[in-house]
Order: structure tokens, then C-alpha cells, then sequence
């Protein structure tokens, strides 16, 4: 295993990225099978919990989570194969549509598959074969998960923000993106800052003005990032969120009062931080001096 590790073929850029951008892909693929079964699951769960505490005997279902049952059409229940399953090529191939039925499957799934394949792609380039990298890789496949699914649902699972506090956490023991403790003060500073904002906006509105699903999200930004990041990620997420909000709003597309997902620019906010946050906030220092 080390002396795999140590091959120097893993470390020449062409053949790094190539591999790592097809991982990608097939990550992305799984990535579509979370983002839309994950709410499902925890809704199923929800009511089995509620059924418990009324009493009630829990309704039985069939086996449902990320392994089973098999991918089918969602028209004609026909079974996708592995032919017809492979990510972004099998979508070209068949047109975009079902090979039986002939109905018409979402753009959302090779728009993940080509997004994830992109960003990992990118992370290899930016980062060469390194502990950064797989860092990397962990942090935006759980972003691009977490993005979809609030966007689709509103809500951002614990299942997916909390282990990323941790193992953002964990790879900051030997300091791989930042000192361990500017992730801890990120962690902290991160989940304080939105849930300062909540309740402030909730004194003087009496209304909710985000989830707690956010503060866990920009709690794990922090972790992974550190504390210097956490402006720059608020500061994206806010603009972002403001100008395609009042964007909607004037296209027709989405009324006022309406709830808008804040977690897809937290989550875009958070990769550029990845990527270009030291850059940035250097520029910015370099600015104001």
C-alpha cells in the first residue's frame, strides 16, 4: 500500500487530474442517488419516530436507503440498468431520455455529474496529490450534496453537516488547511455568528429567518477553513443570496415572504473559500493598507 502511495505516476499532474475528475464523475453519480433519497429517508424515519411516540405501530415499509431498492424510471418503473447507468455518458447516449418509456429525465443529474467531476478535477490541480486534496475532495462532495438537497427541501441533514464538522476537524490536527486552533475558533465562530443573526432577526421580526441547518453548514465551513474565512464566506453568501432573490422577484419567479434556501450560497461561498480564500483575503489586506 505505501509503495502505491509513493509511485511517482501519482504524482505527475496528467495523470492525477484525469483520474481524479473521472472519480468525480462516478462520485457525482452516487451524489444525485443522496441527494434525492436522503430527505425521503429521514422523512420515513421522522414518521416512525412520531407513530413511536403516539403509540401507534410504525407502517411498514419496503427497504428504502441509499443501497436499495435499484434505480428505476420514476414514469414507467422500468429498472435501469448499468448500461443505462453510467454517469453523464449514458444521458448523452440515450438523449436524455428513459430507454423505455421515452420520457424525459432531469438535467439536475448530469448537471451534479459534470459539477462534481469539474470541482474534483480542479481540486487535484490546485492541490497535487497531497492529504489536501482528499480533504478537499470530502469538503465539496458534501457541499454539492448539502446545496442540492436544501435547494430541493429546505433542509440541510445532520447527517451530512455534522460528521463534515468533524472530520474537518480531524484533518486540521496536522494543520492540512489550517492550524487546529483557528478550525476550532471557525467551528465555534462559525455556528455563533448565524445563530447571533437568527435570533436577532427573530427579536425584531418575530419571524425565523433561517434554519439551524445553516449554523452547522458554516460551523463546518470553519472547521475545515478556519475563522479568517468565515467574513469572506458570509459576505459571498449574503450578496449572492440578495441578487438572485431580487432576481427571482423581478423575473416573477419566486413572491415575496416566500422562503429561500440560504444553504446553496453558503455552500458556494465555502468552495470559494477553498479554493481562492487566501488569495482573496490577501488582496483584501493588501487593499486596505
Amino acid at each position: 500500500m505505501l509503495s502505491l502511495l509513493n509511485d511517482p505516476l501519482l504524482s505527475d499532474p496528467y495523470f492525477l487530474i484525469p483520474l481524479v475528475t473521472l472519480l468525480g464523475l462516478f462520485v457525482g453519480s452516487f451524489l444525485n442517488v443522496v441527494i434525492h433519497r436522503l430527505p425521503l429517508m429521514l422523512e420515513h424515519e421522522w414518521l416512525s419516530q412520531a407513530a413511536d411516540l403516539r403509540g401507534e405501530t410504525p407502517p411498514q415499509r419496503e427497504r428504502f436507503n441509499l443501497a436499495g431498492p435499484a434505480s428505476h424510471c420514476p414514469h414507467c418503473g422500468h429498472k435501469i440498468s448499468a448500461l443505462e447507468n453510467i454517469p453523464l455518458l449514458s444521458y448523452l447516449v440515450l438523449r436524455g431520455r428513459c430507454a423505455h418509456c421515452r420520457a424525459s429525465i432531469s438535467c439536475r443529474y448530469p448537471l451534479v455529474e459534470t459539477l462534481t467531476a469539474a470541482l474534483s478535477g480542479y481540486a487535484a490541480w490546485r492541490f497535487g496529490f497531497s492529504l489536501a486534496t482528499l480533504g478537499a475532495l470530502i469538503f465539496l462532495w458534501s457541499i454539492v450534496a448539502l446545496a442540492f438537497i436544501d435547494f430541493d427541501t429546505q433542509l440541510l441533514p445532520d447527517d451530512i453537516t455534522l460528521p463534515l464538522v468533524w472530520i474537518g476537524l480531524a484533518f486540521n490536527l496536522v494543520a492540512t488547511f489550517v492550524p487546529l486552533d483557528e478550525a476550532v475558533i471557525g467551528a465555534m465562530g462559525g455556528y455563533l455568528s448565524l445563530w447571533a443573526v437568527y435570533w436577532l432577526f427573530k427579536l425584531i421580526t418575530g419571524k425565523e429567518g433561517m434554519g439551524y441547518g445553516d449554523f452547522k453548514l458554516l460551523a463546518a465551513i470553519g472547521a475545515w477553513l478556519g475563522w479568517q474565512t468565515l467574513p469572506l464566506v458570509i459576505l459571498l453568501s449574503a450578496l449572492l443570496g440578495a441578487v438572485i432573490g431580487l432576481t427571482l422577484i423581478g423575473l416573477k419567479r419566486s413572491e415575496r415572504g416566500v422562503p429561500i434556501p440560504f444553504g446553496p450560497y453558503l455552500a458556494l461561498g465555502g468552495l470559494v473559500a477553498l479554493f481562492w480564500g487566501d488569495t482573496l483575503i490577501a488582496r483584501y489586506f493588501a487593499l486596505a493598507t
